[in-house]
Parts: C-alpha cells; structure tokens; sequence
C-alpha cells in the first residue's frame, strides 16, 4: 500500500483500523467479540470458518488494535479492546462533527 506522507498519526491509525475491518469475516468477529470475550474454539463454532483462518484474522485484528489477547493458537482468548474501540468512534464522530470553527470552515468549502 502506498503511503501518503501528510497523513496524521490519527488518521494512519485510522486507516490500519478500517483495513483491518475492511473484511467480512472480521467484522463478524468484531460483532461477536462485542457481544462476549471469546475463544478461538468459541468463534469456530459460531462463524463457518477454519480455526486457521479464525487465527488468521484474530492476529490482523489484534495488529490493528481493536482486539486484544493474551495468547497466541487455538486455546487463546480474545476481547474487543475498548479504547481502540472509542478512539474510533470519535476519530469518526470528528470527522462529521469538528470542533466549533472548523465547521464553518468546512461548510464554506463544501459543494452547494
């Protein structure tokens, strides 16, 4: 992937993240990682994927921040990490809604 040199430190984190949950399958994990903290053996059994694959797309997630465990292999347990989780919420709720000024600025620039 190639990098583009004027991106923040926010919005590089950003953007490992939305990779990260740019897949299907991960962002079922996610959505059943939220629900409970999970075991690789727990999400085999509610997702129609490999215990591989699983691990694969656990240590994509974990790399990216969102999830964390203890472990690595089969009998390893994750949760969703929920400072990465929040940090992501407001990097987006400040994308839409920026702090007052930048409104302005912003609206001033948009297409009518």
């Amino acid at each position: 992937m190639k990098a583009i040199p004027t991106l923040s430190a926010d919005e590089e984190r950003a953007a490992a993240i939305f990779r990260a949950l740019g897949n299907p399958a991960r962002v079922a994990i996610v959505s059943e990682l939220a629900r409970r903290a999970a075991c690789v053996s727990d999400l085999v059994a509610a997702l129609p994927l490999a215990q591989s694959t699983v691990s694969q797309h656990l240590k994509v997630l974990k790399e990216a921040g969102i999830v964390r465990g203890d472990v690595e292999g089969p009998g390893a347990c994750y949760c969703l990490d929920p400072e990465a989780i929040r940090w992501l919420a407001r990097f987006c709720y400040d994308l839409c809604c920026p702090p007052a000024g930048a409104v302005e600025e912003r609206e001033a620039r948009c297409c009518p």
